[in-house]
């Protein structure tokens, strides 16, 4: 096998997440190309073809045909349905957060990637910046008894990203993956989670650690703030340690995704932040809710 060759990917989606990330991304190469696109609307993805030289796919099959992997910009209940068709089909996935609309859906991908045996990677953007992982790395070292953090904006007031998902399942369903997979990351393993609030508006989520170290988050898109805010402050008896997002350079984060993907791919061997992982994530957000809606009955 050829390392030096691009990995052909074909983009599935041609909303603003698909035009403005995914598609740049892996035009962008070296280590991939982009080689076919498809979406519901023709139009909006021959758009996005034209601009980087791809092939625009008539069904998802035939973009599988053109393509060693596939990367995901769509809905979560649209990327469970068709990840399922392209592990089936041999691709590797680059998978969005949260994995599918519900915890069976996203158990169906997961164990369709594991059965096929193709690589997976989840796009939990914060993961590939070199400050999340020097802070994971210290935080490794650190004993932690508590913990309080948030992530908070205000897409859900309007805009392109204030779809019709987001704003019926709310920040515990797209927000909550990015915190709960930092915080167990950082702290250890969450044993128990649960939730209050209304995720359409502002939920707060408490985490129980395997290590006994309890953690707080605060998760909401419907406030108004000048930028979107993602901080996590761990504190123990040596002191305190703060990741805090707000100076960070998201640029910074496309070229090691792209790069760490297409390795995995050649390689066959997927990282830490695979499709198991993205379903550990929805496990978590599945017991938080149903712990809400316990407490509510």
């Amino acid at each position: 096998m050829n390392t030096s060759t691009p990995v052909e990917v074909g983009l599935i989606g041609a909303g603003p997440w698909a035009r403005t990330m995914h598609a740049r991304m892996l035009a962008a190469g070296p280590e991939t190309r982009l080689a076919a696109v498809w979406a519901r609307r023709a139009p909006a993805a021959r758009e996005i073809a034209e601009s980087y030289g791809a092939v625009v796919a008539g069904t998802p099959e035939e973009l599988f045909d053109r393509c060693e992997a596939v990367a995901f910009a769509v809905p979560p209940a649209v990327q469970a349905e068709l990840a399922v068709r392209a592990a089936k089909a041999g691709k590797a996935v680059l998978l969005e957060k949260p994995l599918g609309p519900d915890l069976a859906s996203a158990r169906a991908v997961a164990e369709a990637v594991a059965e096929a045996g193709v690589v997976s990677q989840m796009v939990l953007t914060k993961r590939y910046h070199p400050a999340t992982r020097d802070f994971l790395r210290r935080a490794a070292l650190m004993e932690t008894t508590g913990a309080r953090s948030c992530y908070l904006h205000g897409a859900f007031l309007g805009g392109e990203f204030a779809t019709g998902w987001r704003l019926e399942q709310g920040a515990l369903l797209d927000l909550g993956p990015h915190l709960l997979d930092l915080l167990d990351a950082a702290i250890g393993p969450i044993a128990a989670v649960r939730a209050t609030g209304d995720p359409r508006r502002w939920v707060e989520l408490t985490c129980e650690h395997e290590n006994g170290a309890v953690s707080q988050a605060s998760l909401s898109g419907s406030v108004r703030l000048p930028r979107a805010r993602t901080r996590i402050e761990l504190l123990g008896p040596e002191g305190e340690l703060v990741f805090d997002t707000s100076d960070i350079d998201h640029e910074e984060c496309w070229p090691v995704l792209r790069a760490e993907f297409a390795a995995a791919v050649r390689s066959g061997r997927p990282g830490e932040l695979d499709a198991a992982r993205g379903l550990r994530l929805q496990e978590l957000i599945d017991a938080a809710t149903a712990r809400s809606q316990d407490r509510a009955a």
